[in-house]
């Protein structure tokens, strides 16, 4: 027996790559527009909170936590630290350039608590609960999935 033949409007209606890519566009958008006052992007409030919740930061770990290509993060690291929020730390390794967070990079993380709780909100108004208890899941399988690999 044959499969039919899918058509490119079965394939531009059920792509979850697509709709994926969407869902983080609009997302992405709403933490940023909160983050927006705070001359903040969501790509660089999760990397804050990376450094915040590691102390010292080691980019490789970073790029594992974050699922993040190590020239993504280093121009990232790079624009953060040139704003004062970010400092490296000297290691014995010269490879690699540790960093964490400095005073100024510690009080706009605080600050940026309160927009993040807001977008987070309307995040949650926009997909619904049930789906972010689905997202969870996946992003737990997924993990243990990727550390068991």
């Amino acid at each position: 027996m044959t499969k039919p033949a899918l058509s490119v409007e079965t394939i531009a209606m059920s792509c979850v790559a697509k709709q994926l890519r969407q869902l983080n566009r609009v997302v992405t958008n709403i933490y940023d527009d909160a983050f927006r006052p705070l001359d903040l992007k969501v790509s660089q409030m999760n990397i804050l909170v990376a450094a915040a919740v590691m102390g010292t930061a080691r980019p490789v770990e970073v790029c594992e936590h974050l699922n993040l290509d190590v020239s993504t993060l280093s121009r990232n690291v790079e624009r953060m630290k040139a704003r004062g929020w970010l400092e490296v730390v000297p290691d014995e390794d010269g490879r690699s350039q540790p960093f964490r967070l400095t005073a100024p990079g510690r009080e706009l993380l605080e600050r940026a608590i309160p927009a993040w709780s807001e977008a987070q909100e309307q995040v949650r108004k926009v997909v619904g609960d049930g789906f972010l208890e689905q997202l969870n899941r996946a992003v737990k399988r997924v993990n243990e999935k990727t550390a068991s690999s």
